[in-house]
């Protein structure tokens, strides 16, 4: 289970450097916004997998 929490975390900081990257060179406006819309969907995945796991727990 920690490994899936640990993707997922993961996968949220690629998309976040991703967007940020992509601002910081003067990016296509379009393509932050698919990153930024990437990027609350895998927040709120992360999220819920965190919750799930404390949930497995019994914490």
């Amino acid at each position: 289970m920690n490994a899936v929490v640990g993707v997922a975390v993961g996968a949220v900081s690629l998309v976040l450097l991703a967007g940020l990257f992509n601002m910081l060179k003067g990016g296509s406006p379009n393509r932050s916004q698919q990153l930024m819309r990437w990027r609350v969907m895998l927040q709120f995945l992360a999220v819920i997998l965190i919750m799930a796991v404390i949930w497995y727990r019994g914490g």
